[in-house]
């Protein structure tokens, strides 16, 4: 019974496997160009709260290395070999994923704020418009009002 870890190893393992399978799925989502700023807020969010979730699991995952170096100083070579391994792949996923999560969420967190920078412009650029074609609808005047003239001349 000593070569055998205990039997929360083995649901810690099955839950750490569920949720990266899981995660990956999610990361495996590919990434459209979108322009509209609450659908990219929202995957943003989705991004986030799946870096806090990877966080919990962190927990679960150092519990496994725990019980496979114990398990290792009293079990045989051969069956310690097997689940250093198995903790080795599974570390090597994580590494991976989390990687991968960390990049999505930057390129994320960039193109939410060039987004919303576009918009602003956008915005300032059709305020801009709307003033200059009041202006342009104005009335001009009068060729001998000189005054008015160079008052135009200097709103233009």
């Amino acid at each position: 019974f000593d070569s055998l870890p205990p039997a929360h190893y083995k649901e810690t393992m099955n839950t750490i496997l569920v949720w990266m399978q899981q995660s990956e799925s999610k990361l495996s989502v590919p990434q459209v160009a979108i322009a509209e700023y609450e659908i990219m807020e929202q995957r943003l969010r989705e991004l986030k709260a799946l870096q806090s979730s990877l966080q919990e699991q962190q927990k679960g995952l150092s519990y496994l290395s725990t019980a496979v170096e114990e398990l290792s100083r009293k079990a045989p070579a051969e069956v310690s070999q097997s689940y250093r391994a198995e903790v080795e792949g599974v570390l090597g996923r994580w590494k991976k994923l989390s990687a991968q999560l960390a990049e999505h969420c930057q390129k994320l967190e960039e193109r939410v704020a060039k987004l919303q920078r576009f918009q602003n412009d956008t915005r300032t650029l059709k305020k801009w418009m709307a003033e200059v074609d009041v202006f342009l609808k104005e009335e001009w005047p009068a060729l001998g009002d000189s005054e008015a003239l160079e008052k135009q001349l200097e709103q233009c």
